[in-house]
């Protein structure tokens, strides 16, 4: 049986102390795992989070796109060294709420487009900073720094499995995983079995379930009995997190592109969603 969560992007983009019920609120709605988008690390409410985790009992992961200030393919090292030093923030921020996974676009920033394809450059200047990056993860406990291939439109430099498997293989540390997010899949992949299996059990260490059009999963073109058949055959068994935006959002909406409702309310399309994904998963088994 997978293990079904909800990003908190559903109700809020930055996650700040009065968003602290929605621990409560992601377990009584029956979900086994909540993905916590920390917009802002050095004013994230850390304390509050662990306290609360620890009082409700649900399993936490987080996510980050990382912001132009903190980009680890900027041609400045300052911007690079920066991106670093707020990853660790992440990390710590991990540690102390018991997450078992720092996930999201972390290579690079999120949005950040040269109009160019990838250049070695750039690849090396993001290995090396991951590099450090993960080596002080290590040393602070057994966490996954899972990397997510996303479309065109947000990146050039990690769109495919492919690559982000290179990638994890090129920083060489052993604690990086590639995150696999249908709605992205669906744009720039070959087929979702080709995906998971590049991967293998080895390096897919998260999936986020969004449908291709961030609406309701289970209502579009996303084929969920591929991609779940695929997650058993390597023996998948991480968490499968739906997320989705909503359009009155600030700050994320430019980057995901997000003009209109896909249900009334976020909480809404998870709820729908979590039981069209546990209708197939039932169907399956």
């Amino acid at each position: 049986m997978f293990r079904f969560g909800v990003a908190s992007l559903i109700w809020t983009e930055d996650f700040t102390v009065k968003d602290l019920p929605l621990i409560q609120k992601a377990k009584a709605l029956g979900f086994e795992v909540l993905d916590i988008n920390v917009a802002h690390p050095e004013t994230f409410p850390t304390e509050a989070v662990k306290e609360k985790v620890k009082e409700v009992g649900i399993e936490v992961v987080t996510t980050i796109g990382l912001p132009t200030n903190s980009n680890l393919i900027d041609p400045n090292p300052e911007i690079r060294r920066n991106g670093i030093e707020t990853l660790k923030k992440l990390v710590d921020i991990n540690v102390d709420i018991g997450s078992s996974i720092l996930g999201g676009v972390n290579y690079a920033a999120w949005g950040y487009l040269t109009g160019k394809p990838r250049t070695e450059d750039e690849w090396g200047w993001s290995v090396e900073s991951m590099h450090e990056l993960a080596l002080y993860a290590k040393s602070r406990s057994d966490m996954i720094i899972a990397v997510e291939p996303v479309n065109r439109f947000e990146t050039h430099f990690l769109n495919v499995a492919q690559d982000a498997v290179k990638y994890c293989k090129d920083v060489g540390t052993g604690n990086l995983k590639v995150l696999l997010d249908s709605f992205h899949m669906i744009r720039e992949e070959q087929n979702f079995t080709g995906a998971v299996e590049i991967c293998g059990k080895e390096y897919l260490g998260y999936v986020h379930a969004c449908e291709n059009n961030r609406g309701i999963p289970g209502t579009g073109l996303v084929p969920w009995e591929e991609l779940f058949a695929a997650l058993r055959k390597i023996g998948y068994n991480g968490p499968l997190v739906i997320e989705s935006f909503d359009p009155s959002f600030v700050e994320l909406n430019r980057l995901c592109a997000i003009w209109r409702k896909f249900a009334e309310t976020g909480e809404e399309l998870a709820l729908e969603g979590l039981k069209n994904l546990k209708d197939i998963e039932r169907r399956q088994t």
